[in-house]
Order: structure tokens, then C-alpha cells, then sequence
């Protein structure tokens, strides 16, 4: 057998864990504290600027040890070496899969075909630190020569949600004088709506897009380029200083007539979701400087260097791996919470949302096996106060089990201590409420908590650029302990392809010969064309 294909189900520790899950119906996460005082301690780790305790799960030391077996016995360290050491384990697209390089140094000697690609990594942050220093320092110049105020980057998936969380969340780092824009979603009222609150004289647009073949990111830069035409006369808006393209194919950014100059490259090694810390990043380097983009560039070096040289007993990345696997295919729960206790992590969940279910949403094997247990959990959540007044209820009193993942910024110099003090009072109190319960005699039905409601807390010491690019790494190396131990490709997303494809002839000027739609997709298609002649 391959030696990155074990089908986990095959594995002891899975017997033991399939076991260990029909006699845990009586585990009491409470029990466990009361029978263990130093449980706090035990489980928890410490990394850098990150704290997590996990000692709210539903597992005790037999459990752990099983689950911990079950990493020892999969292809976990075999795919963490294959990864870092840049096999193709993108088997499906036959690539590598070098995000880690990105954030590497030369001594760390990341190779790809035997080839170092530390120079290839180097080169484009030398290019991204000459282009955002020109922008911030007010020396990129529009076409009527005036310096530039407002950014809008142009992008969808992973080419738009990492770099409009990163700037979100290191708001307080942002160039006190720029504004940046994002724009994703074809729906024009984005994009109309962005270019109503700008001036096309200072304005400065990043195309995004490994490919640059994506549609929904070439309409929205046809509507920019019809604008700057229309307001400044630009015919070719796309070869002047006002466009940069971001693109792993700069042969089609060419053709599109974007001044090769003004392209920067990253390299098909680099997969979308994955794609902040490359190129992709400039929006972010724009933002808080390439300084602070360095930063959270070695703030996720020091992850990666955690996660593959820590033993797994104290490895966050496979702690959280694990105990979500527990959840999920022993103990039956299909979602799982983020809620992060700060609003500038208010994108958090959508885009660890993207990072997991786009990676493990997978039903065949590696090796094309349908499989017999399900993979990634439904992710979703939203920033804490104002979940609490929105979901909580089902997750204290549902009948749901909702693994959950709280973030809380331990020191946060731009909130009072008033407003602090509140909010990581009411995530604990969360945390502790789920836990515990209230069960006491005489209690209404309607008032009973069952508890045994499992929680991860991960506290992070401040929300710098360091910390933050340690955190997303810490949740990349969870998402891929998981995708190796459930063995399938974490790294391709083919179930994206077919819609793709049908929307592709449904908004050609007639469906393509050959596209059968089925009587519903016709009936809606037929009702929309009478009402408004859209497809005419």
C-alpha cells in the first residue's frame, strides 16, 4: 500500500475509537475535572503568542491515547515530510503543495523538483515591497499624475477572503491616509457600489486571480475599466498605472493588457485559499506595510516549524486535528463552531469556513475509493456578543452537538478596559455555561442546561501581525492533519467545476448545444427570460 494511502477505517486506533465512542454516552466533561484537578494544565499548549485549552472535550487520557494512535498510525508524518519536502501531493492536478515556502527562509532550503524556490519566493516580496512602499509613501502616480487614496482589489475565494480578513483584523495598522475596497461577488451592486465612493483619478486597482481566467473577476475589472473610461476618457484603463495584475499565468494578464511590468507572479504551487502570504498578499502589504507582512509571514513560519517538529501529544495543529475527527465520524457531529471574541476577527469563520470545507469536503479517497465516513464538518459562526444573542440558544439547549472554537485577544490596546473586561467575561462565562450546565432539582424543563457541551479556547496574547499569521496556520496544519487522516486530497476542489460549466453555456447569449437542463432549471430559465429578456 502506498504509504500516503491508508485508508483510516483499516487502522486499530479507529476499532478502538469506534469502541471507546458506544461507552462514552456517560462521559461528563465535569467528572473529568472533578477526578483529574491538574486536567487544565495537562491539556493545554503553549506556542509562541498562542494559548489553547482544550480540557472542555469530551475525551479523557484512554480516548487521547487512542486518538493520538490513530495520527501515529495514519500517513500523517509521511504527508507532513511529502509536503514540506514539495512531492506533488496534489495528486489530482499532480502539483506541490508549497504555501510553507512562502514563509520560509533560505536555510529552511524549501525545493520543488529538486529545485530551491527560495529565489522565486524572494523576488516577489522584493516586487510587492517596491510596489506597496510607492503606494503608501504617496509616489504611485495615476494616469493624471495624482498620488493614490483608494485601493480595490478584485478577487474571488482565496484571491478576496484572506486578504479582507488579514486587513480587517490589522485595521489598526493600516495606512492612516489609504482605503481599501474588496470586491468578489458578481452581483453589480458591489462593484457599482465601490466605484460610487471613489475617485477614478486616484484610484488603484489589483486584479486578482491565479488564473486569470476566473469570470466573476473579469466582469467586475470589465465594469471598472467601462468606468474609467467613462470618467476619464481611458480606453485601456488596464495598461496604465491605475491596474496591477496578481496572477500565477502572467501570459494571460498580458493578453488581458495589463503592462507587464505591473504583474506580479506567484506560482502554481500555490493553492487559492492558501494564497495570502504570496503575491496575492499585496493588498495586505498595501495596507499595513510590508514590515508588518513579514511579520505574520515569520509568525506562521514558527507554526509551521511547531507543527512539524513537535511530538503530537503537545502539537496544536494535530490536537485540534484530532479532537475534530473525534467529533466528527465517532461522536456524530456534522458542524462545528467559530466564534471569535473580537469584531475585527469578524471574517474569521468564513474564512476558516473556506479553508476547511473547500479542502476536506471530499467523498473519494486519494486513490478514487468512495468513502465510508464522513469527512469536514459544516464550519460556520460569528464574532461572540453578538452571537450569543443570535445562536447561543441552540447551542446550550438544542439538540445539536456543536463542537465550538472560541478566540479571544488576551491584551487589546484599543479597547477600554470597561469594554474588554465584558467581552472576555462573556466568552468565559460561554465556555464555562456549556460545560457545566444546570441541571438542580425543581428546575422547569424549559430552564434545564444539559451541559457536556464541548468547547476549544485558543487565547492569543495580542492581535499583531505575528500572532494572526501564526493562528491561520495553526488552523492550515489543523485542516491537513485531518484531510491525511481521512485520506484524501486536502488540496484540489473539483466539486466547484460542474456549476462552473452549466453556468458558463446558461449565460452565453443561448444555452450551448448539447446543455439538457432539467424541467425545473428550464421552467425558472423560460420564467426569467419572459419577465426581463435577460437571456435573450
Amino acid at each position: 500500500m502506498n504509504q500516503l494511502d491508508i485508508p483510516p477505517t483499516s487502522l486499530p486506533a479507529w476499532t478502538e475509537l469506534e469502541n471507546l465512542a458506544d461507552s462514552s454516552s456517560d462521559c461528563s466533561i465535569s467528572r473529568f475535572f472533578n477526578k483529574d484537578p491538574d486536567r487544565a494544565s495537562r491539556f493545554s499548549i503553549q506556542h509562541d503568542g498562542l494559548f489553547l485549552d482544550y480540557s472542555k472535550n469530551r475525551v479523557d487520557d484512554l480516548i487521547m491515547h487512542s486518538l493520538l494512535s490513530l495520527a501515529e498510525q495514519s500517513s500523517l508524518q509521511s504527508r507532513i515530510v511529502a509536503m514540506f519536502s514539495g512531492q506533488p501531493i496534489n495528486t489530482t492536478e499532480n502539483k506541490a503543495v508549497l504555501h510553507t515556502a512562502l514563509r520560509g527562509r533560505p536555510e529552511d532550503d524549501f525545493r520543488q523538483s529538486g529545485m530551491a524556490v527560495h529565489g522565486l519566493v524572494a523576488e516577489a516580496l522584493a516586487k510587492m515591497a517596491e510596489i506597496s512602499e510607492q503606494v503608501r509613501e504617496g509616489k504611485w502616480l495615476g494616469s493624471t499624475g495624482k498620488m493614490i487614496t483608494d485601493v480595490i482589489n478584485i478577487g474571488i475565494g482565496g484571491s478576496d477572503l484572506g486578504p479582507r480578513m488579514v486587513c480587517e483584523a490589522l485595521g489598526q495598522y493600516a495606512h492612516p491616509q489609504l482605503v481599501l475596497h474588496f470586491v468578489s461577488d458578481v452581483d453589480a451592486t458591489e462593484i457599482l457600489g465601490t466605484l460610487k465612493k471613489v475617485d477614478p483619478e486616484t484610484t488603484l486597482v489589483i486584479v486578482s486571480s491565479k488564473g486569470f481566467t476566473t469570470q466573476e473577476t473579469l466582469l467586475n475589472t470589465r465594469t471598472t475599466l467601462g468606468w474609467f473610461e467613462e470618467k476619464l476618457g481611458l480606453p485601456q484603463a488596464q495598461a496604465t498605472s491605475h491596474f496591477i495584475a496578481v496572477t500565477a499565468h502572467r501570459a494571460n494578464a498580458e493578453a488581458f493588457g495589463i503592462h507587464p511590468s505591473r504583474i506580479l507572479e506567484f506560482q502554481d504551487w500555490v493553492g487559492g485559499r492558501y494564497s495570502l502570504w504570496s503575491s496575492i498578499g499585496l493588498a495586505i502589504a498595501i495596507c499595513i506595510g510590508q514590515r508588518n507582512f513579514e511579520a505574520m509571514l515569520d509568525g506562521a513560519r514558527k507554526m509551521d516549524q511547531h507543527f512539524q517538529t513537535m511530538p503530537y501529544e503537545k502539537n496544536m495543529p494535530v490536537i485540534l486535528g484530532l479532537l475534530g475527527i473525534w467529533y466528527n465520524n465517532f461522536l456524530h457531529a456534522e458542524t462545528t463552531a467559530i466564534i471569535p471574541y473580537c469584531e475585527r476577527l469578524n471574517l474569521l469563520p468564513a474564512y476558516l469556513q473556506q479553508l476547511d470545507m473547500e479542502s476536506n469536503g471530499k467523498s473519494v479517497s486519494i486513490s478514487g475509493e468512495s468513502l465510508g465516513y464522513p469527512t469536514a464538518p459544516i464550519v460556520w459562526g460569528q464574532t461572540g456578543t453578538n452571537g450569543q444573542h443570535a445562536f447561543f440558544q441552540l447551542l446550550h439547549q438544542g439538540s445539536h452537538l456543536v463542537p465550538t472554537d472560541f478566540i479571544a485577544i488576551v491584551k487589546d490596546p484599543l479597547s477600554p478596559t470597561e469594554h474588554h473586561r465584558f467581552l472576555l467575561g462573556s466568552m468565559l462565562a460561554q465556555g464555562a455555561a456549556l460545560m457545566a450546565g444546570q441541571t438542580e432539582e425543581n428546575t422547569p424543563p424549559y430552564k434545564i442546561y444539559p451541559g457536556n457541551k464541548p468547547s476549544n479556547t485558543l487565547l492569543i496574547d495580542e492581535l499583531t501581525p505575528h500572532n494572526l499569521g501564526s493562528m491561520i496556520a495553526l488552523y492550515e496544519h489543523k485542516v491537513f492533519v485531518q484531510g491525511s487522516i481521512w485520506n484524501i486530497n486536502s488540496f484540489d476542489q473539483w466539486g466547484v467545476e460542474l456549476g462552473k460549466h452549466i453556468a458558463s453555456s446558461l449565460i452565453s447569449e443561448k444555452p450551448k448545444k448539447g446543455c439538457q437542463l432539467d424541467p425545473s432549471t428550464k421552467q425558472l430559465y423560460d420564467l426569467i427570460n419572459q419577465k426581463n429578456g435577460l437571456f435573450e
